[in-house]
């Protein structure tokens, strides 16, 4: 069986964290379920002002509300550990954080850029737990240090993430297939880089491993290597309870090997996707006649952008692909039918029973 997770006085029964997955795909529904089974169920902060874009007076409003209906919902859909995913790279990161915080999220997991000031939103009441997700030793190092300078604060946890993972990835193109890179490389010294600061300080900081991770045997052998926990988002698309249509979820069923590729997104970072006419068409230099009502992403030029990322993750999300893509894992390929959360983590536990 695997060891439960310990992050401060949070106790999660499983170290399985399921990766917060925008525009959409993991809302209240799906986190709830993963908690609820005894993981940490993530809400995606991305791209909730179109969701909820009735809500309030424009796009950073409806986020705002979004956020607060969503957590309130996973709440009364579940007793266990509710996080929330906030991009550093989103124009509305501090609105979201602050959101989180206020609305007693558990946990907060931000990445796509370095949340140096993340700690400077929590208010002495605050229980929120910071967990910044990195993709080397040198961010890790960067953010411990200007968090315990700044703040007096370390992370609660930390996620190490990949080149394997699904959608934006925190590398360069010439790094995501050199094994250098690789997420059994990473996580060793993302470690030894925490230790200095839990020896230091007398703290421990769990270290969880992300990217690329589907399989029971996935989790062993990273387990193994010494990280504290995982983060899995690929695997609980196919599920049930996902909030992703049931068309986004088919697309990863009949997803071949070679169908997942890496894309240039408008963000300026590489991204992993399920490749359709929509990603061969931008790839033609199809350009598609856009202007920007969101202004959602820091990073994001308009001006040589040849669609909205926003736009099209959500029309993704509701199945509309000849306006969008599914951002997905290296292994979605590997899904063969949609299946309950709690089928989903009972057979992720035999594999990794087999894997003993």
């Amino acid at each position: 069986m695997m060891k439960s997770l310990k992050m401060g006085n949070l106790n999660i029964p499983l170290p399985i964290i399921q990766g917060g997955m925008g525009v959409g795909v993991s809302l209240s529904g799906l986190a709830a379920a993963v908690a609820n089974e005894g993981g940490v169920g993530v809400i995606s902060s991305a791209g909730l002002g179109l969701l909820y874009k009735k809500t309030g007076r424009d796009y950073l409003e409806s986020s705002i509300q979004g956020l607060k209906e969503e957590l309130q919902k996973a709440r009364k859909l579940s007793l266990g550990v509710i996080g929330v995913n906030v991009m550093v790279a989103m124009t509305n990161f501090a609105d979201m954080v602050k959101t989180a915080i206020a609305e007693k999220a558990d946990i907060i997991f931000s990445g796509a850029g370095l949340p140096l000031d993340l700690p400077s939103f929590l208010t002495k009441e605050s229980k929120t737990k910071l967990v910044p997700i990195v993709s080397s030793e040198r961010a890790t190092r960067i953010i411990c240090e200007k968090w315990k300078k700044n703040y007096d604060y370390l992370p609660d946890a930390i996620v190490v993430e990949g080149p394997k993972a699904g959608g934006h990835l925190g590398f360069k193109d010439n790094q995501i297939d050199d094994e250098h890179y690789s997420l059994e490389q990473i996580v060793p010294k993302v470690i030894t880089a925490v230790k200095i600061f839990e020896d230091s300080y007398s703290v421990k900081i769990p270290v969880i491993a992300a990217g690329g991770i589907y399989t029971g045997q996935n989790i062993y052998d990273i387990l193994k290597l010494g990280s504290s926990g995982v983060q899995l988002g690929t695997r609980f698309v196919t599920t049930t309870e996902c909030d992703a249509s049931d068309a986004f979820k088919a697309t990863y069923i009949n997803a071949k090997a070679e169908d997942v590729k890496i894309i240039n997104s408008p963000v300026g970072m590489p991204g992993r996707a399920i490749s359709n006419a929509f990603i061969d068409k931008v790839k033609l230099g199809y350009k598609h006649p856009i202007r920007c009502p969101f202004k959602c992403i820091k990073t994001c030029d308009i001006s040589s952008s040849p669609y909205c990322i926003i736009k099209a993750l959500f029309s993704a999300f509701k199945g509309k692909f000849d306006h969008g893509y599914a951002f997905a894992g290296t292994n979605a390929y590997l899904a063969s039918k949609i299946i309950s959360v709690k089928q989903t983590f009972q057979d992720i536990l035999d594999e990794y029973g087999l894997s003993k």
